[in-house]
């Protein structure tokens, strides 16, 4: 069935890619909210949109509607969802859920109250090399987990006026406050934090942590390398095994090969050499490896009452949580 949803925020990020997604997940923009009026006009032109509000108030009134999706601020997410969920609705919303804890933990109140859903826009779990290391590791052949390294980098261009790098944390460390405890299986148990700041707006630090399950890591993120280069990567070890992931589109899983330089009859054992894989982008195909579309797609299926594992604000409160305690560290 179409779902009629009502939007909240017409920004660049909302229009190039969340709301493409939504036709081809059967669902009709029934209303749009953005105080930018010139914005918010191209996009109701661009999807046929004619009921426009300023107010996100006016718009969760809007009769009709099955569900709010919105891609604004921190404050706004936790104002609009609350009033969202008090009419009933279901709620999309991109990360974070909240500018605090406090706040993503009363949008899970809100949304306990009135038995509907909150799905958050981590999106990074959606990530096709991110989902195939997932499933690798479930599969039960990787075997325990023993460590996790990685990068997750962006530049200070977003947050040059923020030296305090509140929207840094917000925007994109919140990403990894997700997706470590996701891959891993656990939540962080202990943290440590070393950094450096060149100047304001630019900072480097090393996340270490370890986990109630045993994995132990470290994550280094900062605003001081180009978004012109790839700034992802992550390596998963086991035993012998290995996954490593880089720019979320190249996986590779590295097991315990024989040596072959000094055997005749060398060749490769899907057993035990190394699997790769790596998008086919002459395919004619619109395949998002970025994973909004699959999040999209998920969010749907649950507002139409199906069992799919999205992330919840359940997820989006623990992530705050462990938010503010890895930037306690980092301001100490």
């Amino acid at each position: 069935m179409t779902l009629n949803i009502g939007w909240i925020g017409c920004g660049r990020h909302a229009r190039q890619m969340l709301l493409p997604q939504l036709g081809i997940n059967d669902i009709r923009i029934a209303a749009l909210c953005d105080k930018d009026e010139a914005a918010m006009s191209g996009v109701g032109r661009e999807y046929g949109v004619e009921a426009l509000y300023s107010d996100y108030r006016d718009l969760v009134a809007h009769s009709g509607l099955d569900f709010i999706g919105m891609a604004v601020g921190p404050d706004l997410h936790e104002n609009a969802s609350i009033a969202a969920l008090q009419r009933g609705l279901p709620v999309f919303m991109e990360k974070p859920p909240a500018s605090t804890a406090a706040g993503a933990r009363a949008v899970a109140e809100a949304s306990r109250l009135a038995g509907q859903p909150v799905i958050v826009g981590f999106m990074k779990r959606y990530s096709t090399g991110n989902r195939i290391a997932k499933n690798i590791l479930e599969e039960g052949d990787f075997g325990q987990i023993l460590g996790m390294t990685g990068a997750y980098m962006t530049a200070p261009t977003y947050f040059v006026g923020e030296p305090d790098y509140t929207g840094f944390y917000l925007h994109h460390c919140v990403h990894y406050m997700d997706l470590i405890p996701w891959l891993m299986g656990d939540d962080f148990d202990d943290m440590t934090v070393r950094k450096v700041s060149p100047s304001p707006g630019k900072i480097l630090f090393h996340l270490g942590f370890s986990a109630g399950n045993g994995v132990i890591g470290n994550v280094v993120m900062g605003t001081v390398q180009s978004r012109g280069t790839p700034m992802e990567e992550l390596r998963i070890m086991g035993d012998h095994v290995r996954l490593e992931i880089d720019n979320i589109i190249n996986v590779a899983l590295y097991r315990d090969p024989a040596f072959k330089a000094d055997d005749p009859a060398a060749t490769l054992d899907p057993a035990a050499d190394t699997l790769s894989w790596t998008p086919n982008f002459t395919a004619a195909a619109n395949e998002d490896h970025k994973g909004y579309k699959a999040l999209i797609a998920d969010a749907a299926a649950t507002v139409r009452g199906e069992n799919r594992n999205v992330p919840t604000i359940e997820d989006g409160l623990l992530a705050m949580e462990r938010l503010e305690r890895m930037i306690a560290l980092i301001e100490a």
